[in-house]
């Protein structure tokens, strides 16, 4: 009997997926093992996150710019580009209808911060953005990842 081949895709997706899994499962254990953050933390990273929203709000590109880590800074061109990416394809980062902080987490010399947004037409969304603290004792965001949550927000 002749069968088709499998796809290189169909090939590889198994394999992803049990990566996937496996990252997940190996993520959970160092939270589980990491050091909780202290009051003034959790209140330094959110006001970093608060701050950079209220930069974008007043389409101050400088100010949001002057969050993000160097490593941010470094591959985006500039502060224009770094707001015509958000504005383009962050949107609902960019003019968010509501902000709800969830608990964050330390990640190694990481924080994971996420946070249940809406935008103006009431879908909700969760963007999940990374903060490192920096030599200056100054928490910048690392990256910020925004996924639908299927949901609308009252």
């Amino acid at each position: 009997m002749h069968t088709l081949p499998r796809s290189p895709l169909a090939l590889t997706l198994p394999l992803w997926r049990s990566l996937a899994t496996a990252l997940a499962a190996l993520l959970l254990s160092v939270s589980a093992l990491a050091a909780p953050l202290s009051t003034q933390e959790v209140k330094n990273v959110r006001a970093v996150i608060q701050a950079q929203l209220a930069a974008f709000a007043a389409d101050d590109a400088v100010k949001a710019f002057s969050y993000a880590a160097p490593n941010v800074r470094k591959s985006v061109a500039s502060a224009e580009h770094f707001m015509a990416m958000v504005r383009g394809q962050y949107a609902v980062v960019y003019r968010p209808a509501s902000v709800a902080f969830m608990q964050p987490e330390r990640d190694g010399d990481m924080v994971v911060q996420p946070v249940q947004m809406s935008d103006a037409e009431g879908v909700a969304w969760l963007a999940v953005y990374t903060l490192q603290r920096q030599k200056n004792k100054q928490w910048r965001i690392t990256g910020c990842f925004v996924q639908g949550t299927n949901g609308r927000m009252a």
